[in-house]
């Protein structure tokens, strides 16, 4: 018989989920908005667990029955469908544990993606700029709902600056792998000489928080101003003022967007980019030490980058942190990041 550790009761977790449901369906569930919020996330977060115990079991009960079957038959020919089992088998083992590493606290929310360019002008501003292209197809390959909003617009090339909304399931959990310093190496573009460059720009990864989460903002701590949207874009790009930032002036904590084409819209947006940046520093404030993020990431200046980008004199991208590395940087920079997130969190879940 094949057995597993079973650490997530399906009978217990059944009857939560259960009770859970039945609470949704009460006639004064919505009284109390914010705490049926917290139900409904609760039952999702349960829900989502359950159903994938529950098809690792059914895999495993099939995958038995039908090696007692071959046995009993003493037939061979039950060798290729057996290793089909096993191989399906070992896939849900798989993301059960990929999924169990994303056990922290902020994990299973969406998130914030900032990015900045280091030091060297243009050549740093056109790297930020790929990597931002990189996180999109990042996020299109897995699913992700990617929100430009707000972007500064390099000198001449690339940007200065971006701030991305990361909207699915476990968002902030994979993308916390991102933090730090990126290093890129390569014959530049903009060199008349064709010299080799090292340029950097570091990402930043903050969970967004939800509705369920109080954080009291007093009006007389803001200022809030309103400027032209910047970048190319729609006919109103330039002529109206719809960008909104606002700043928290007792933490000159700063946050702005200019996504929308309302400025109600990037107000609303901007503000609940300001929570979060609030509610980061509240969670650093009240554990007195450096957050699960700080725990888990290099101080982000340059010659601490977590990963390296080399394109020439020849093909490779490192991440220093675990040593996993690839020569396929086209498809690394076309999005295929997973190999590095799942060793990142292997590698430090227990830190």
């Amino acid at each position: 018989m094949i057995s597993y550790e079973v650490i997530f009761d399906l009978d217990q977790n059944g009857i939560v989920i259960s009770e859970l449901k039945a609470k949704t369906e009460g006639k004064n569930f919505w009284d109390d908005q914010k705490n049926a919020q917290k139900i409904l996330q609760q039952l999702k977060i349960l829900q989502d667990w359950f159903d994938l115990w529950n098809n690792l079991e059914t895999k495993a009960i099939n995958l038995n029955d039908l090696i007692e079957l071959a046995a009993a038959e003493e037939d061979d020919s039950f060798a290729s469908d057996i290793q089909k089992e096993l191989n399906e088998l070992l896939n849900a083992i798989d993301e059960v544990e990929f999924k169990s590493m994303l056990s922290g606290k902020d994990d299973n929310k969406n998130c914030i993606m900032t990015i900045h360019s280091g030091a060297g002008g243009t050549e740093a501003q056109d790297w930020a700029d790929m990597l931002m292209r990189m996180y999109f197809r990042y996020g299109e390959q897995n699913n992700f709902k990617m929100t430009l909003l707000d972007i500064l617009d390099g000198d001449g090339a690339g940007i200065k600056s971006a701030t991305i909304e990361v909207t699915g399931q476990y968002a902030y959990g994979y993308l916390k792998a991102e933090n730090g310093v990126h290093r890129l190496v390569r014959i530049s573009p903009f060199d008349a000489n064709k010299r080799r460059h090292t340029s950097f720009a570091s990402v930043f990864v903050i969970p967004e928080i939800d509705d369920t989460i109080e954080i009291e903002i007093n009006p007389a701590d803001l200022r809030i101003d309103t400027y032209r949207s910047g970048g190319k874009g729609g006919q109103n790009v330039n002529k109206v003022e719809t960008a909104v930032r606002v700043t928290h002036i007792p933490t000159n904590t700063v946050a702005a967007c200019q996504s929308e084409r309302s400025q109600t819209q990037n107000k609303m947006n901007a503000m609940k980019l300001l929570k979060s940046k609030l509610y980061q520093k509240e969670v650093e404030k009240q554990e007195d030490a450096l957050d699960e993020i700080e725990k888990t990431k290099m101080k982000i200046e340059w010659g601490s980058q977590i990963r390296s980008y080399v394109f020439h004199p020849y093909n490779m991208v490192k991440d220093h942190r675990t040593d996993v590395e690839t020569s396929d940087t086209q498809g690394v920079m076309n999005g295929d990041l997973n190999k590095f997130i799942k060793a990142f969190l292997l590698k430090f879940r227990t830190a």
